[in-house]
C-alpha cells in the first residue's frame, strides 16, 4: 500500500490512529517496596481481566535478546513463573534465543497488557534454570506440549509443515496418551534476575506515568520516575 492509499482510508492509516487513556494514575506512594511484589498485583488485574475476556494471555511476554555481535531478536513466549528472584519461560535451548542467551546473558522482557493501558518492561540476566526445576515444570505440561517439545527443532529450516506433522505423528505413536516422556536434553528454562523493572501507566494526552525500580548492590531498590 502506497502513502497515497492510506491517506484514502483513515482506518488504515497508522498516523491517524488514536487512543486515549484514561486510566487512573501510578503514584509513587503506591507502589510496593519490592518491584516482584507491584508486579504480582498488576498481574492479578491483568489475569482478572483476561478472566472476564478484556485481556488475551496475561502472561505473555515478549522477550529480546541479542547475539554476541549485537543483532537483536524479540518473539512473544508465555512467563511460567515469577517470584522474588525474577521470571522463569521454558524453551528449546537450540532456538535463537537460547544460542542468544548463552551467548550474550543480556535480555528484556514486554508484558503488554494494551487493554487495561499498562506495560511492565524489564531489563536482567538470564540464566538456566535446574534440570530439576525443568523436569517438574516439563510434567505438568499437557501430553500434547511435552511431545511438541521433541518433534520442533525450533528456529531451525523445514522443508514443509508435513515433516513437522509427521514428526509428531511418530511421536505420538511411540508415546501414547499415559505413557512417561522424557524431558528433551536440549530443552529447558530461563530464569531471568531483573536489574531493573519498569510500570508503565498510559494517561492522557501521551504524559503517562513510567515508574521505574532500579536494583541497588546491597540488595534493595530505588524508584526513579522517566519522562514519556
Amino acid at each position: 500500500m502506497t502513502d497515497s492509499d492510506a491517506s484514502l482510508d483513515p482506518l488504515l492509516d497508522p498516523a491517524a490512529m488514536r487512543k486515549q487513556y484514561r486510566a487512573a494514575g501510578l503514584d509513587e506512594k503506591d507502589l510496593a517496596t519490592h518491584p516482584m511484589d507491584h508486579f504480582a498485583g498488576w498481574f492479578e488485574d491483568a489475569a482478572r481481566a483476561a478472566l472476564h475476556g478484556t485481556l488475551y494471555e496475561p502472561n505473555a511476554m515478549v522477550v529480546s535478546t541479542a547475539d554476541a555481535t549485537g543483532r537483536p531478536s524479540s518473539r512473544t513466549v508465555l512467563m511460567k513463573q515469577f517470584d522474588s528472584e525474577g521470571f522463569v519461560f521454558y524453551t528449546n535451548y537450540d532456538s535463537r534465543k537460547g544460542r542468544d542467551l548463552a551467548e550474550n546473558p543480556y535480555v528484556s522482557l514486554l508484558f503488554p497488557w494494551h487493554p487495561i493501558a499498562r506495560q511492565v518492561i524489564v531489563t536482567g540476566t538470564a540464566r538456566r534454570t535446574s534440570r530439576e526445576e525443568t523436569t517438574a515444570y516439563f510434567r505438568t505440561r499437557p501430553h500434547g506440549s511435552r511431545l511438541g517439545a521433541w518433534a520442533s527443532a525450533q528456529s531451525t529450516v523445514i522443508a514443509s509443515r508435513t515433516d513437522l506433522d509427521t514428526a509428531y505423528a511418530d511421536l505420538e505413536a511411540r508415546y501414547p496418551e499415559g505413557e512417561e516422556i522424557p524431558v528433551p536434553p536440549h530443552w529447558g528454562g530461563f530464569r531471568i534476575t531483573p536489574r531493573t523493572i519498569e510500570f508503565w501507566q498510559g494517561r492522557e494526552n501521551r504524559l503517562h506515568d513510567r515508574l521505574r525500580y532500579a536494583a541497588e548492590g546491597d540488595g534493595t531498590w530505588t524508584v526513579e520516575r522517566l519522562s514519556p
